[in-house]
């Protein structure tokens, strides 16, 4: 079996992309696949072997080698951004009948705006922080935004990971610098009212056809918040098992398997909660989480004693059973 592990993208979080995608490399048994490095970047799609890249066909998502016409029979789709992470390459994969890993298209675009996910789980009594969303070119004042959420307050690219272009507002002078920031990231804004408590960061998957918790992981920032620096640069601490109490700890199970379920989700995910007072607040859910080696889904895997090469057995297992569109 021809094995795809795609990496890359188009935004600042290529480099990422590919850190995870290492990973995954490193833990597929070669005596079972034949696995190439697909890196999908603005300059080009190409597979990376042995130093030398063979462009990517993409009519089918094939490429030539020694004369030879090399298909995938599945694409393991770990760009974390653009094209990978908003449905966009779910969908072309569809169309030309490939079977890939993680979730679908639609869900993939769903969860990547922060907006439309918070909606759609509003239906499902999973509580979210009081929120206020902007488009560029919309006004709206420090004080209006104090009026509604108080202070501190989050603002926040609509869609957008890594927690790029995001600010936490202490005071009404460091509104306008913050829209600026998450506007360069995404032309749509979402402020949310600041909560304090314990972050927690939970991992879930469909793990031999059941959701599955794979851990949860206490999140203490060494800055103001989880910031890019904190989640990449090592300005953090992470804690696995998160120190909640059992009920605690039960209540933010459930409602990550409610998030996972309710949004139709399949593959790796994880979802961010900070816990107030007992209750846990749903933040967001990313469907390509990081596998490099700072990243807290292999943690978890770790600490739960499943060895990183069956979640891949499980995953590919899965994508095998994926009805896409048009099958060749």
């Amino acid at each position: 079996m021809n094995i795809g592990v795609v990496v890359g993208g188009y935004s600042d979080e290529s480099v990422i992309s590919i850190r995870s995608g290492q990973l995954i490399l490193k833990n597929l048994d070669p005596d079972k696949y034949t696995v190439y490095e697909v890196r999908i970047l603005p300059e080009g799609w190409y597979v990376l072997a042995n130093d030398s890249k063979y462009d990517i066909d993409k009519s089918d998502f094939s490429f030539v080698k020694d004369d030879k016409k090399i298909q995938f029979d599945i694409a393991i789709n770990t760009i974390h951004g653009t094209p990978g992470e908003d449905g966009h390459l779910q969908a072309y994969w569809e169309l030309i009948g490939l079977n890939y890993t993680g979730c679908g298209f639609y869900q993939s675009a769903l969860t990547f705006n922060k907006r439309d996910t918070l909606s759609v789980l509003n239906k499902f009594d999973i509580p979210k922080a009081k929120s206020i969303y902007l488009s560029k070119g919309d006004a709206i004042t420090a004080t209006e935004v104090i009026a509604t959420l108080g202070l501190p307050f989050m603002v926040k690219p609509n869609q957008s990971g890594s927690s790029l272009g995001i600010s936490k507002v202490n005071n009404p002078e460091e509104f306008d610098a913050a829209l600026q920031k998450a506007f360069k990231e995404d032309s749509d804004v979402l402020i949310e009212a600041y909560i304090k408590g314990v972050e927690v960061s939970v991992g879930v998957l469909n793990f031999k056809g059941e959701t599955t918790v794979l851990g949860i992981t206490e999140i203490i920032s060494h800055n103001d918040f989880f910031d890019y620096e904190a989640k990449y640069e090592g300005k953090s601490d992470e804690i696995t098992p998160a120190r909640i109490d059992k009920t605690t700890e039960d209540r933010v199970r459930q409602t990550a398997i409610k998030a996972y379920e309710a949004l139709g989700m399949s593959g790796f995910t994880r979802s961010e909660f900070i816990i107030m007072e007992g209750v846990p607040y749903f933040i967001e859910m990313n469907t390509n989480p990081g596998l490099s080696p700072q990243s807290i889904f292999p943690q978890q895997a770790q600490h739960a004693g499943i060895p990183f090469a069956e979640l891949l057995e499980s995953e590919i297992q899965l994508a095998q059973k994926r009805k896409v569109l048009w099958k060749k």
